[in-house]
């Protein structure tokens, strides 16, 4: 299976509802295929312009290294220079803090979704719930 534009719709939609349900600030969502290619992005009304960087990201950092950001956070802090040459060999496009969820089919990695605007703990959360809304396994690290 891999992520359909409808799917790729379907989740930005769930992860905005869960954020208006936890009264988060306004969310930038970012849907990326298994190849790390952009699938779909949304910006809440009043998100700042580097969100959708910042989004794709969380998420391009995830499906690049095949763990989600919470686990890359972590190596980033044990590892530094691990994940500072990863972010090198990637033009500086990873963004290793949670927020970037891996999406999962029978243990398959067949994209991410990175989350940006609030804090990343409930960045996370709202990728979390956009994935499982979807009918996926969701990966957080």
């Amino acid at each position: 299976m891999s992520i359909t534009l409808d799917i790729a719709f379907e989740m930005i939609a769930a992860a905005r509802q869960k954020g208006t349900e936890l009264g988060l600030k306004p969310l930038t969502i970012a849907v990326l295929d298994a190849g790390g290619h952009l699938k779909a992005l949304a910006r809440d009304d009043g998100t700042s312009n580097l969100r959708a960087e910042i989004a794709q990201g969380k998420a391009r950092g995830a499906v690049s290294l095949g763990l989600g950001s919470r686990a890359l956070f972590k190596r980033a802090q044990e590892q530094p220079y691990f994940i500072q040459s990863m972010n090198a060999l990637s033009n500086g496009s990873l963004v290793p803090v949670p927020g970037g969820v891996l999406v999962r089919e029978d243990n398959a990695i067949i994209g991410a979704v990175g989350i940006t605007g609030d804090t990343s703990d409930n960045d996370e959360k709202c990728a979390i719930h956009a994935i499982e809304t979807a009918g996926f396994f969701a990966d957080a690290g």
